[in-house]
């Protein structure tokens, strides 16, 4: 049995080269075979990509989070275009829309997060979107704008009347450790009217850690403990379970399910 952690923020998670692979050593020793690396800013990106280098098992994402619409840095959407001819960076991301946190205004997040989809779109690449209390936008942008190739609605917050909506577009959901919360409600109704071949998983870290690690820094190696709560609601068998969510992983991303 193995899972595909979709968003793992090693950046954040210790600054440390070497800490930051002996993370992906102890996630693959709890059967995280292999995760996404989501970058935090563009300087992010090319610091941990540079220290996971000898990490075959680490793929990488790049683009402008909205958290960073205010400086994205010079010549932001050239760095992009050349960080993506890298080996194992597979999506532009994470990108979209935060309302919550109010970085810069809403124009200006709408902007950068348009001209990140029509870059993915030139690229042909996949997307992974940020959504905070701004649902509304993200989808109606989407419905003119997702690339080709879709996109994941990563640490998926919304309810299962917004996930059949979105279904009709080539969006796949992602749940993360806060599925494990009880008071989650909105999450397990969405889980249970997905279909399986339509759900990835992430750890999300070094937030939403699942319920049984609360208070702690949230790892990709406790990843797991999300599949298997994600199987018991699904009533499903956990290797079974972990097989599918690996071939969706798979397939979004363009690898070989092997």
């Amino acid at each position: 049995m193995q899972y595909f952690d979709t968003h793992a923020h090693i950046g954040l998670i210790v600054d440390d080269p070497i800490e930051q692979l002996i993370v992906i050593q102890e996630a693959r020793q709890s059967q995280v075979a292999r995760l996404v690396s989501i970058c935090n800013s563009l300087h992010d990106f090319a610091v941990v990509y540079g220290n996971l280098k000898s990490a075959t098992n680490v793929y990488h994402a790049v683009g402008v989070s909205p958290s960073e619409v205010q400086n994205p840095g010079k010549n932001w959407m050239e760095t992009i275009e050349k960080s993506v001819q890298l080996s194992r960076v597979v999506a532009i991301g994470e990108i979209g829309l935060d309302y919550y946190r109010k970085f810069g205004d809403k124009n200006s997040q709408i902007e950068l997060f348009i001209t990140q989809l029509d870059l993915a779109s030139k690229l042909d690449l996949p997307v992974i979107i940020h959504n905070r209390e701004a649902g509304h936008d993200v989808l109606e942008i989407l419905k003119d704008r997702l690339p080709a190739k879709g996109g994941i609605l990563h640490c998926y917050s919304e309810n299962a009347e917004y996930a059949e909506k979105a279904l009709r577009l080539n969006l796949y959901f992602s749940f993360a450790g806060n599925l494990t919360y009880r008071n989650a409600r909105n999450l397990h109704e969405t889980l249970a009217v997905l279909p399986t071949d339509r759900i990835l998983i992430e750890s999300e870290s070094p937030f939403m850690v699942p319920a049984d690690h609360r208070g702690k820094r949230n790892m990709p190696k406790y990843l797991p403990i999300t599949g298997r709560f994600m199987a018991e609601m699904l009533e499903m068998d956990e290797e079974e379970l972990a097989a599918q969510l690996w071939e969706n992983s798979n397939r979004f991303f363009g690898l070989p399910n092997e």
